[in-house]
C-alpha cells in the first residue's frame, strides 16, 4: 500500500479533502490529467474567483435527493472557508446577492488549497492519465498507485475546452453504481427563427424576474444572437427541461407605471411610458408587439392592463441550450442515493467516494457550487482521516 488515499482531480473538491485528509495524518495522492491545478478555479468570476455565497444553505442546491447536501454544508460552512481565506491573508469582497470574489486573483485561491495540501504532505501529481482502475483485496489501484481509499473528485464534462469529461460517470457505473443523467446547468438557451424579438434585441440586458414552473429568479437577463442569458437565465436553466416554456416579466410593476404616466404625459405615446423604465431598444420592440398607437390619455385602464401584460408575461419556448460548451456546471452527476451524506463513501463499494460537481448535488449561480466543492471535499477527507485512524 503506497497511499491512505488516492483522489482523483486536482480541482476544488479534491485539493480540499485532499488537505483536510493530509493535514490530519493521512498519505494521499492527487492525480490529474491537466498541467495546472485548479484550471476551473482560474477562470471562474472573471479571474477573481466567486469562491462562496454569504447566503449559503441547502436550499441553493438542486438535487434528486433536496436533503442530501445538508450534512456536508452544515459541517463546513461559508464561514469555516472564510476563515480558511483569512488565515492565508486574502483580500476579499462581497459583491450582488452575498458573492464573495477575490480583490486580487484567483490564483491565490488555487496557491491557497495547494500550500494547504503541502503542509499535509499531500503529492500531487499533474500532467498524469488515470487509465485502468483496478480494486481488489482492499485496495484500488491507479496508475501505478496502491490506496484503500479513491475519491472521485473528477468533475462534469462542462466546459470542456478545459479538458472537462464525464469520467466520473464512467468510474461510478464501473462500479456498480447509478448515475443521474447528466445535463448542462447554469448555461444559456437557444431559441427558434420564429422567436424573433431576441434577435431585435442582441446585446439589450436588463433586469427581469424569469421563471419556469413555479420556480422564478429576479436578476438580469441578456439577448443574445442565440437566445437568452445572463445571470436569472442562467439560473432558471438549471430547472428547465426540454419542452418547457419560460416566463419573462421585464417590468413587475407595468401597469402602475402606464397609469401614472397616462397621468403625467396623457399625450404621449406608450413608447414614451416604455423608455422611461427600459432600455431603448427593448422599449421600441415592445412598443411595437404590443401595437397601440393611440395616445397614453386615450387609453382605457383595460388597454394598459392588456399593455401591462405583454411586459409581465413575456413567453419564449427554448429550443435547447448552448450545451456543455458554455455551462458552468454540470446537473445531474452520481446519484446521492449510492453515497453517505455524512462521509461521501459509496455504500456498496468501501472505500470509494464522490465528492463535488461529480455528484448529483448543483449549486445556484454565485458562488454555491464552490461552497459544495469545499463541503464535500471536508466530509469526505474527515471520513479517510477516520477510517485511517481506526
Amino acid at each position: 500500500m503506497d497511499f491512505d488515499a488516492i483522489i482523483l482531480g486536482a480541482g476544488g473538491a479534491g485539493l480540499m479533502a485532499a488537505a483536510t485528509a493530509g493535514q490530519a495524518g493521512a498519505r494521499v495522492l492527487v492525480i490529474d490529467h491537466a498541467e495546472k491545478a485548479g484550471k476551473k478555479i482560474l477562470i471562474s468570476g472573471g479571474g477573481r474567483c466567486n469562491f462562496t455565497n454569504m447566503g449559503t444553505g441547502p436550499a441553493n442546491f438542486l438535487s434528486e435527493n433536496p436533503h442530501f447536501a445538508k450534512s456536508a454544508l452544515s459541517r463546513y460552512t461559508q464561514w469555516d472557508f472564510l476563515d480558511l481565506v483569512g488565515r492565508h491573508r486574502i483580500a476579499w469582497h462581497e459583491k450582488t446577492l452575498g458573492q464573495l470574489f477575490c480583490d486580487g486573483s484567483a490564483r491565490q485561491i488555487v496557491a491557497m488549497l495547494l500550500d494547504e495540501c503541502a503542509k499535509g504532505g499531500v503529492e500531487v501529481r499533474l500532467g498524469t492519465s488515470i487509465g485502468e482502475i483496478g480494486h481488489s483485496d482492499g485496495l484500488f489501484r491507479v496508475a501505478g498507485a496502491t490506496a484503500p481509499a479513491l475519491v472521485v473528485a473528477t468533475g462534469g464534462p462542462s466546459i470542456p475546452k478545459m479538458g472537462a469529461t464525464g469520467v466520473a460517470y464512467d468510474i461510478a457505473r464501473r462500479f456498480g453504481l447509478n448515475v443521474v443523467t447528466p445535463r448542462p446547468a447554469l448555461v444559456p438557451f437557444t431559441l427558434g427563427e420564429s422567436e424573433i424579438l431576441f434577435r431585435q434585441l442582441s446585446g439589450v440586458a436588463c433586469p427581469v424576474v424569469v421563471r419556469v414552473g413555479n420556480v422564478s429568479f429576479e436578476e438580469a437577463a441578456l439577448f443574445t444572437h442565440k437566445g437568452l442569458s445572463g445571470p436569472a437565465i442562467l439560473q432558471i436553466s438549471s430547472y428547465w427541461r426540454p419542452g418547457d416554456e419560460i416566463s419573462l416579466n421585464v417590468l413587475p410593476r407595468a401597469a402602475e407605471h402606464f397609469r401614472d404616466a397616462r397621468s403625467r404625459m396623457p399625450r404621449a405615446h406608450l413608447k414614451a411610458a416604455l423608455t422611461e423604465v427600459l432600455p431603448s431598444r427593448l422599449a421600441d420592440a415592445l412598443a411595437e408587439k404590443i401595437g397601440l398607437a393611440t395616445e397614453l390619455g386615450n387609453l382605457s385602464n383595460a388597454a394598459l392592463d392588456q399593455a401591462a401584460e405583454v411586459l409581465t408575461n413575456l413567453v419564449f419556448h427554448p429550443t435547447g441550450t448552448e450545451g456543455y460548451a458554455k455551462a458552468e456546471v454540470t446537473a445531474g452527476g452520481i446519484d446521492t442515493d449510492e453515497l453517505s451524506s455524512k462521509t461521501m463513501e459509496a455504500k456498496k463499494v468501501p472505500g470509494l467516494y464522490a465528492i463535488g460537481e461529480a455528484v448529483d448535488v448543483t449549486g445556484w449561480l454565485g458562488g454555491y457550487n464552490f461552497q459544495w466543492a469545499w463541503s464535500s471535499g471536508v466530509a469526505a477527507g474527515q471520513a479517510i482521516a477516520a477510517r485511517r485512524a481506526s
